[in-house]
């Protein structure tokens, strides 16, 4: 395929499912499935994007010009965008640098970037390209390995922690499963049928390492002997993993110095007592579908979130365009977190997807505003209403 010069980008790829469709085209099948597959029959991905297209807005008229304020202030910091981009493990095998590449383009767009405690980019490797660094933290159940953890992420850069909570165990992930991953991965005759078919994806690969095959990179001081591979969905990271519980999440609070999130929040009466607890940000997840095929829809649990606590409220799962953001921010969110997006932009466009992603989300954020007559997001609080309950009147705050 032709090279596609960056002014045309918008045109070929003017949304988060263009990219999808071209990065399917592009990766390894059994590095899509990691990427793409929920757990079960994935119908809390599904429920993700039906609620969301449930939530909708009582357009404007005759509000003149409106040049959009997108800045957003999120735990004493102001970030150019009401977005960021999430920590996803093993991002490097969706694409080779993939860390560093997310890294510089956060930096770049003023925006956040979270590293995840399974990565294949230690804290160290990215401390030249953090800007906002946030560190998400897989609990490790040994003292020592946690405290040198936060210790090496603090180093690093990285200011903000994020503890998730919605991993209590591996979960099934069968599409993922049936793809055949294991972790560290082990080239197999049927995966390397597979990435013969995608040469982009392989001569990158090669370029970057000489072929290697991506390492959970924060984890190698701790398993560098554990050498049998894994099931992708039970991986090396869980030899030394625990469930954390209340008393894990206040050890947390006393070691690291700077903010501290907790994410895969979906019950209003925890966000409370994070709240009590001293945590600084809940981030409102069901883990994109991957964890528990039962759970609700994020947008559906935002609400009572944001009526039971007053920290910031980030979210996830399942959002996929500004619109969308809109939409999240209305219903009680302050700030929203891409994972799986940045990563289908990485396999359809590889170094040029961050950039063009970001581009794109915040024209369709500028576009959407302009249709409802405000500049800021945050103007739209409780703006927003549920289809079929269609308001006579809808208040939109004149300032954010």
């Amino acid at each position: 395929m032709p090279k596609i010069a960056t002014d045309q980008l918008d045109t070929r790829y003017p949304s988060i499912a263009d990219l999808r469709t071209r990065a399917r085209r592009r990766i390894p099948h059994f590095v899509w499935e990691y990427l793409d597959s929920a757990t079960g029959t994935e119908a809390t991905q599904r429920r993700n994007r039906a609620a969301l297209d449930q939530v909708l807005f009582l357009p404007s008229v005759l509000h003149g010009e409106v040049a959009a304020d997108l800045n957003t202030k999120l735990m004493g910091r102001t970030h150019s965008l009401p977005f960021g981009i999430a920590p996803v493990g093993m991002s490097g095998l969706m694409w080779p640098d993939a860390e560093r590449l997310l890294a510089r383009a956060a930096r770049d767009a003023g925006i956040p970037y979270g590293l995840s405690t399974v990565a294949t980019r230690s804290p160290e490797e990215l401390a030249d390209d953090i800007g906002d660094g946030w560190f998400q933290l897989y609990p490790p159940r040994d003292e020592d390995i946690r405290r040198d953890m936060l210790t090496r992420a603090e180093k690093a850069g990285f200011h903000t922690l994020v503890l998730t909570v919605d991993v209590p165990v591996a979960s099934r992930r069968e599409r993922q499963l049936r793809g055949g991953l294991t972790n560290p991965p082990a080239l197999t005759p049927r995966l390397v049928a597979q990435i013969a078919r995608c040469p982009a994806w392989a001569y990158a690969m090669v370029a970057f390492s000489g072929g290697d095959m991506p390492r959970m990179a924060t984890l190698d001081p701790y398993v560098s002997d554990a050498k049998t591979p894994q099931s992708s969905t039970a991986h090396v990271g869980y030899l030394l993993r625990t469930a954390p519980d209340w008393g894990y999440l206040s050890w947390l609070r006393d070691n690291w110095r700077g903010k501290l999130v907790v994410k895969g929040v979906m019950r209003a009466e925890d966000a409370h007592r994070l709240e009590s607890e001293g945590v600084d940000a809940v981030w409102v997840s069901n883990h994109a579908g991957r964890q528990f095929d039962a759970a609700p829809a994020v947008i559906d649990a935002l609400p009572a979130i944001r009526a039971a606590t007053s920290l910031p409220v980030i979210c996830d799962s399942g959002i996929e365009s500004g619109l969308d953001i809109l939409r999240a921010i209305a219903l009680g969110a302050d700030f929203v977190m891409f994972g799986r997006a940045f990563h289908y932009a990485l396999g359809a466009l590889g170094a040029r997807g961050p950039g063009h992603l970001i581009g794109l989300l915040t024209r369709d954020l500028i576009a959407n505003l302009g249709q409802l007559g405000v500049a800021s997001p945050h103007a739209l609080r409780g703006a927003a209403f549920r289809n079929g309950t269609l308001p006579q009147t809808m208040a939109i705050q004149t300032s954010a």
